[in-house]
């Protein structure tokens, strides 16, 4: 693979699963430097393993982004451990079992506020001096088909994957002047552990529509690139062969 990420420093947070390993991976592959966050050392071990395999360079850093402190400590070992920060992918989120509003355990709702919206926000505000002062930069948001539009049971995971949305251009505004690009991704179904374990699914194979977690991943590489640099404030959606639009009106239920 082209090394065209040697020498810089790639944020991945939620590494160790799904679209966020699939990235490490891919990016490390084009000579990135990565900084992977997750909550299992086995797993980000793992991870990092392979990458260093690859001949890249991995820190395995554990922490939970439930925690206000962690987006901090994330930058930090970033700039201590590689000297800069080129990208941040903010990947890791909660995925929720379906619940309404009126049973939903508030305490849950919080949480998955915080790690999928509050604790991205953080982590853009923990990159962004050192961005700011280099004049480059690239933040990634992964937010979902879900932060399109709400759904029954997932008030949660939704308003907060719409939220993130709508964070990215916010910032996009804010950072563009200073030569950094914020986009966000909106994945559509992705054969993962989250959405196996979400849905009671078994992946692809009970369901060939669903997305590769690579797939996600090419878009991010595309993103962070050079190549991408006329897309800022921009969510764009990446469903795949789940894409609503490919549902007939019988399989919709309408005449």
């Amino acid at each position: 693979m082209d090394r065209e990420f040697s020498g810089q420093t790639i944020i991945v947070t939620g590494a160790t699963k799904g679209i966020g390993r699939a990235m490490a991976a891919l990016f490390g592959a084009a000579g990135a430097n990565i900084l992977a966050t997750g909550r299992t050392a086995e797993e980000l071990d793992s991870i990092c393993l392979e990458i260093e395999q690859a001949g890249s360079r991995a820190v395995a850093l554990v922490a939970d982004l439930a925690h206000e402190d962690s987006p901090h400590r994330i930058a930090q070992t970033a700039l201590e451990s590689f000297g800069r920060i080129d990208v941040l992918i903010n990947n890791a989120a909660i995925i929720h079992d379906t619940a309404n509003l009126a049973d939903f355990d508030p305490h849950l709702w919080r949480r998955v506020l915080q790690v999928n919206l509050i604790a991205p926000a953080l982590l853009a505000r923990a990159v962004l001096p050192h961005m700011i002062e280099r004049g480059a930069g690239k933040i990634i948001n992964i937010s979902s088909i879900g932060g399109r539009r709400g759904g029954k049971g997932r008030s949660a995971y939704r308003a907060a994957k719409a939220g993130l949305i709508n964070l990215t251009e916010s910032v996009a505004a804010e950072v563009k002047e200073h030569g950094i690009d914020v986009n966000c991704i909106c994945p559509g179904a992705t054969d993962t552990e989250g959405f196996r374990g979400a849905f009671n699914h078994k992946g692809r194979r009970q369901d060939a529509n669903l997305m590769d977690a690579r797939e996600i991943a090419e878009l991010a590489m595309f993103l962070a690139s050079p190549k991408a640099s006329a897309i800022t404030g921009a969510a764009i959606d990446a469903f795949g062969a789940s894409n609503p639009i490919f549902q007939s009106d019988t399989k919709k239920g309408k005449a």
